[in-house]
């Protein structure tokens, strides 16, 4: 693999713009040092143990029977003033058989847990190392005083959770562990810095590509020269790095095993460990990107002075002004529909011309097989997919009556008992017949995103608490009457007093969840083998050769998860964390699982939100992604996994808000050169990385 050509790395001191000069991050700076010399004593224990290592390094171990053991570290000197810095970090090596979540806190004087403090985590994998950040500001931009922003999820801010300037003590920690844990810290350290704005001038703060206005970073687009002759170094790039050459057409390893060729994708457990296999017989790991596409609107209604340079309504790029209705959460919640402006499709055509969807779309290909990645993954654009050059995941949505008495992030559980719900579902299924059904570039279907779940009891607790048409909860009640008979054999075990079965259906109260626990769960499960049941038998009778992918687990229960076990052919979890090693199924079931969703992001190159999972730079990303993806290549069961997403959401955010930096591109169509090693580093040896490793 030749190196990268099509950015310049900084290393070192961050330079940006600000509004009173030029601004230099702050040398970082050693918090304690653990060599020789490093009174042991001053550490503060809870459930641990305390030593220093010949590495200079110190040693913790830590029991089980408080909920929080580990150590405390107090300031030298009674306090530190960091007010110059951004965050503090350290490093971990976990020395365990097991992963380890650990968390580290600062505080200030009267620190609880919540107040006066402010606590992050990371998850280490075991015989790994990590490094890891906890913020002292919100971002790496600060305004001078308060300022309304809206429709973001991240934005610079006036206000800090704690004051760096009288930073007392750190504590870390792990919560609630099952298992003793050993492990190693080192290199605790303030680094960062943070630029101070004028809130008074800070508004227009986007720039005419949809960029940050009022600081600088490598890779940053100046102008519509610049954007153009990106289009040549990256070509040299693609050029000097086509992909990986032992792979067939579908991305399956050509220099392994050759398996049975049935002509579409399916599973097998090979040497231990599950693997997809390509139509033609290849092992086949799914190692892709989610979102896959060039739309990116963000919305502009009611804040339209944040754009410096919004095109006029007889402009070429007034194209891509729209109209938006989506909002689930945020200001635009209650503000809908709202007005769009997609900065992302009109830097396109700056940089393509005409004909920039065809281009971009041909070097999208390009790309991801550049990168050493074999999928487009969910939520991506038919329109390229359908190329059918790279392989991909197919998204399936329906929309049925829900389960009224039900609650959930993304909106209420479907009531899976209203025939609405089959025939929902098989005619959006139908519209795939014709187009994915038979095709062999398609390796499966996802059904449905991130749906709610609960807890083991809380769809059952849902039905009851619905009103008496909800067809959930008439089935119930007559599973109770075949259960007890009676009304008075129901009110005996369950401690309540309906005077008939009308009477309970009409109640919209729930009853005692233990009390009536054994009937819930029932219930639960009943309604959970229904929902996978019923997809898994609409896919089957559309599309027999297709593999159904599951539902996308992000807030999940066993007793859903062993559901999904028992009708779906891979389960699916969109997993933000930092490891993915240990991720199994419940009562360890042994079967194939794809991670749909994880990412991480940082806050050095002009955006305000990391999303989900943070890092302090694009470096420590990109060494977070090989971790996390060389992780999920050691486990087992880990047939893929599928980064959200391709392109940086909006600087100033999407409906709902968010507004992560989280794209292997930028709003400019900029591939990220750090994460893009990473992720080549990892796709060009994976198969043989994921055979090799116990």
């Amino acid at each position: 693999m030749k190196t990268n050509l099509f950015a310049v790395i900084v290393i070192g001191s961050m330079v940006f713009a600000a509004t009173s000069g030029i601004v230099r991050a702050a040398e970082p700076t050693t918090l304690f040092d653990f060599s020789a010399g490093f009174d042991v004593g001053s550490v503060v224990t809870t459930d641990s143990k305390a030593s220093l290592t010949g590495d200079g390094t110190l040693r913790i171990e830590t029991g089980r029977a408080e909920r929080w053991p580990g150590v405390t570290l107090k300031a030298p000197g009674g306090k530190w003033d960091l007010s110059q810095y951004e965050y503090v970090s350290l490093d971990v090596n976990n020395l365990g058989d097991s992963s380890i979540t650990l968390s580290c806190r600062i505080d200030n004087p009267g620190a609880d847990g919540s107040k006066n403090c402010v606590t992050d985590s990371t998850t280490v994998a075991p015989k790994q190392s990590a490094s890891f950040m906890v913020r002292l500001v919100p971002g790496e931009v600060q305004l001078s005083a308060p300022l309304e922003l809206l429709g973001m999820r991240g934005y610079p801010t006036h206000e800090r959770k704690v004051d760096p300037a009288n930073v007392t003590q750190l504590l870390l920690f792990v919560t609630k562990p099952t298992t003793d844990h050993v492990f190693e810290i080192d290199n605790i350290r303030a680094g960062g810095s943070v630029q101070v704005i004028d809130a008074k001038t800070f508004i227009p703060f986007i720039d005419e590509f949809g960029q940050f206005i009022h600081r600088d970073w490598s890779g940053k687009t100046h102008s519509l020269t610049e954007l153009v002759d990106s289009r040549k170094t990256e070509e040299e790039d693609l050029a000097a790095n086509p992909g990986p050459s032992d792979r067939d057409q579908y991305g399956g390893w050509t220099a392994g095993p050759k398996l049975e060729a049935t002509g579409s994708f399916r599973v097998e457990k090979f040497n231990g460990k599950w693997w997809l296999i390509d139509p033609e017989g290849r092992l086949f790991w799914s190692h892709g990107i989610d979102c896959v596409g060039s739309g990116n609107a963000t919305p502009i209604s009611d804040r339209t002075g944040y754009f410096a340079k919004l095109p006029p309504a007889n402009s070429p790029f007034a194209r891509f002004y729209g109209t938006g209705g989506w909002a689930p959460h945020g200001y635009y919640k209650d503000h809908s529909p709202y007005k769009t402006y997609d900065f992302s499709q009109a830097n396109l055509l700056l940089k393509y011309g005409k004909t920039w969807r065809e281009d971009f779309a041909e070097i999208t290909h390009r790309r991801l097989k550049s990168w050493g990645m074999n999928t487009i993954a969910n939520w991506s654009d038919s329109s390229i997919y359908l190329m059918r050059k790279i392989p991909y995941v197919c998204t399936i949505n329906s929309n049925s009556r829900k389960l009224e008495g039900s609650e959930g992030y993304w909106g209420k559980f479907y009531d899976v008992f209203d025939p609405g719900f089959r025939a929902a579902l098989a005619e959006r299924i139908a519209t795939e017949k014709d187009r994915t059904a038979d095709d062999p570039w398609c390796i499966g279907y996802f059904v449905h995103n991130e749906i709610a779940w609960g807890d083991e009891l809380s769809l059952a607790v849902a039905a009851l608490t619905s009103p008496a048409e909800q067809p959930a909860k008439n089935v119930f009640i007559e599973d109770l009457k075949a259960k007890y008979r009676t009304i008075e054999k129901l009110n005996a075990a369950w401690a309540t007093s309906h005077a008939n079965w009308q009477d309970l259906l009409n109640s919209v109260e729930p009853p005692d969840k233990d009390k009536a626990r054994a009937d819930l769960a029932a219930f639960y499960t009943k309604t959970a083998e229904t929902y996978f049941k019923t997809i898994r038998d609409e896919l089957k009778k559309a599309a027999p050769n297709k593999l159904y992918l599951g539902c996308r687990f992000a807030w999940v229960n066993d007793r859903a998860a062993l559901a999904a076990t028992k009708f779906c052919d891979v389960v699916s979890y969109n997993r933000y964390s930092y490891s993915v090693a240990d991720q199994g199924l419940p009562e360890n079931i042994d079967m194939p699982i794809i991670i749909g969703e994880f990412h991480f992001g940082a806050l050095d190159r002009g955006m305000f939100h990391t999303g989900l999972r943070k890092t302090m730079n694009q470096q420590d990303r990109a060494d977070k992604y090989k971790s996390y993806v060389q992780g999920a290549l050691q486990n087992p069961y880990i047939v893929g996994t599928h980064w959200f997403q391709y392109k940086d959401q909006a600087t100033t955010g999407r409906g709902d808000g968010e507004n992560y930096q989280i794209g292997f591109v930028d709003i400019c169509d900029r591939p990220y050169p750090e994460i893009v090693e990473a992720c080549r580093e990892v796709g060009y040896g994976m198969y043989d990385y994921r055979l090799k490793n116990p």
